[in-house]
């Protein structure tokens, strides 16, 4: 009975010495794809779109998770605590890079975590944290992105006085966890001053404290709020601006995120293009970059959002002046 030329060139294969191995030699020839470690203050459901976006910048730089780099997740759900044992985790694993992202305290898990893996941060002030040694030459394993989360907090104050000229007073919502919460506080009410008006702190670091804020600060009948920045709040940002409808109070936020989902205003700098740029700057170590000599970039994008179909809910009339300076208008 003939063969088939498929049949004799398989029993052909298989007499030749350590033919059965070939497939597992070939196996062991390809590179191990790299892994990374995602480390982020944040929740997967509030942050989803900030995920794709540092994976945007991966991609700009020639990597895709799931084809030539994988990509190890770590989120503490706004829970700063969890942080220390996510970053050891992916320091055991171990990765290639580290994206200690989410602010301040995702940076500085990182840090304490490893002096060796490259790690490519956003947060704020990263020289007064200790992470650089300074924005122009970083030294040591860390560089990122400085989100000016604390300094843009001024600004912020500002726009809510030329929101509500006639308001003597505003009060602010504070985490006490986030690691530059008492230069927060510091840098508002030094601004707050210097145009003639008070504040009145609450901390929040709970669920529970947050609800008990909202009804102090309707109970003082305080006329508007300021959100400070800080990644606990990123994640209640839903419950944030349900109270302030429900208590009728103009808040400022520091994200476009919390205008887009009904808040009434948000300043500060684009978290979409800082995400976008700790994935490039990931990829660029990946082919070999050192972090110690990557500058820490500075942001170039700025949003100033506002809610126009909020301030009508509200009963709030925006200044033609204020709608001008705005970089996007939701009607």
């Amino acid at each position: 009975m003939l063969l088939s030329r498929h049949t004799r060139r398989r029993d052909f294969i298989t007499l030749l010495p350590g033919a059965a191995a070939w497939p597992l030699a070939a196996r062991a020839q390809q590179p191990a794809m790299p892994v990374i470690g995602f480390l982020n203050s944040r929740s997967p459901q509030d942050a989803a779109h900030l995920a794709t976006a540092f994976q945007r910048g991966l991609y700009e730089n020639g990597f895709v998770d799931g084809q030539n780099l994988t990509i190890d997740f770590r989120w503490a759900d706004g829970q700063y605590e969890r942080l220390p044992a996510l970053a050891a985790e992916l320091v055991r694993r171990p990765v290639k890079v580290i994206a200690a992202t989410g602010g301040d305290p995702a940076a500085l898990a990182a840090k304490a975590a490893t002096s060796t893996i490259p790690i490519v941060f956003s947060t704020s002030d990263p020289v007064k944290l200790g992470l650089v040694a300074s924005y122009s030459r970083p030294g040591g394993n860390a560089t990122g992105i400085n989100l000016l989360t604390t300094t843009m907090e001024p600004k912020r104050v500002g726009i809510l006085h030329d929101l509500m000229p006639r308001a003597s007073m505003i009060a602010v919502l504070v985490d006490p966890r986030f690691p530059t919460a008492g230069m927060q506080s510091s840098d508002i009410e030094e601004a707050a001053h210097t145009i003639g008006i008070q504040t009145e702190v609450f901390h929040a670091s709970t669920d529970s404290e947050i609800n008990s804020a909202f009804q102090s600060i309707a109970q003082r009948r305080l006329p508007a709020l300021l959100v400070a920045g800080a990644p606990f709040f990123d994640t209640r940002r839903d419950n944030l601006i349900a109270l302030a409808a429900q208590h009728q109070l103009p808040t400022i936020y520091q994200f476009r995120e919390y205008a887009v989902d009904g808040g009434l205003i948000s300043y500060g700098v684009s978290n979409t293009d800082a995400y976008r740029q700790v994935g490039a700057y990931v990829g660029r170590i990946l082919k070999g970059a050192k972090p110690a000599e990557l500058p820490v970039l500075q942001p170039t994008k700025f949003e100033f959002v506002i809610n126009l179909k909020t301030a009508r809910a509200l009963g709030i009339k925006i200044s033609g002046d204020l709608l001008s300076l705005a970089d996007e208008v939701i009607e």
